[in-house]
Formats: C-alpha cells, structure tokens, sequence
C-alpha cells in the first residue's frame, strides 16, 4: 500500500506590483495555520517519508512550519516541477518516487485540486464533496492506494483516507 498527502501551501499575501509570483510571503493567518496542520500530522501518524516541495517561497514556508511539528523531519526534495504543474506532470513526478510509502507534495492549486479529484475513487462521500468545491489554503488531502508502486498511479486509483483543513482541525476541538 501506498499513501500519498497532498498540501496546498498556506494563505499567502497578495504579489507586489513587480514582486515575482515565486516570492509571495505567508501572511500571518498562515504562520498561524501551517503549525496547526503540521501538529495535527505527527498526532494522526501522518509523518512522511519524504516530502516533495515546490520552490515557490510561500510552499518553502509551509513546509519549514509543518516540518518542525515532526520528532525526525523527513527528507525533503525541492522540485521544480511542482511549481505551475498540471495534474500529469505532477503524476510523472510522484511516479519517480519509488521509495517513499508514505509521500507528501506541497505546491498549488489549481494543480493540486485537480489532482486530488482525479485520483480519489472512493472513501467518505462528504468529505469527497468538500474537496470537489475547493482545495483551501493549508488544505491536506490524504489518499490511499491498493498498489505498492508509484508508478502505477492512474486517475481514479485511490482511496480518499481523510481531508482536513485548519478549519476543520479547529471546529473539531471548539
């Protein structure tokens, strides 16, 4: 079995005019709520092999902030594929990853959205609804797949094991 995490990096401040997309900052809401998703991961078991991560700086933020929620940080990849793929590509990157069981990628929508849709089969149908309308900000999609290979990941070939976002996290411990 494989799982595969899916995070979409959190809120991030509008681009400046002239400042490059790459270099949008977290804003204060997301300094807030990478920590609470990172946190919610290491108690739910959720820690990853190996973490594939966008080079934009606001996915770099995201990952430092959720990163430091586990005891031992896993091994990080920077790839530059991740930034403004589109849901192949991001399947041919994740197929390379022959080694990790349990893998995350942090990048962007709508890529990671699109992604997320078309990979989950089955699993909790509000849940499946919730991620239909939108991936959020700091948004963690967790899929399960039957085979025990990366590159055998097809559309329509996972289990959607949970999603939660920092909202979700906060409203099930109001």
């Amino acid at each position: 079995m494989r799982r595969l995490m899916l995070l979409r990096h959190a809120k991030t401040e509008r681009a400046e005019p002239g400042e490059p997309d790459r270099d949008r900052k977290l804003t204060r809401r997301g300094r807030d709520d990478a920590p609470a998703v990172g946190a919610y991961m290491a108690h739910h078991g959720l820690v990853p092999d190996l973490a594939v991560v966008s080079p934009a700086r606001r996915a770099q933020e995201t990952w430092t902030l959720v990163a430091a929620a586990f005891a031992k940080s896993p091994r990080l990849v920077n790839d530059e594929r991740i930034y403004n793929a589109n849901p192949e590509k991001l399947i041919a990157v994740i197929g390379e990853m022959r080694k990790a069981h349990l893998l995350l990628v942090v990048g962007h929508n709508p890529s990671l959205h699109d992604l997320a849709t078309q990979l989950i089969a089955s699993g909790n149908a509000k849940a499946r609804e919730r991620i239909a309308e939108k991936l959020p900000t700091s948004g963690l999609v967790v899929i399960d797949f039957a085979f025990d290979d990366w590159s055998l990941l097809h559309p329509q070939a996972g289990r959607l094991e949970r999603f939660v976002s920092p909202r979700l996290i906060a409203s099930a411990t109001d």
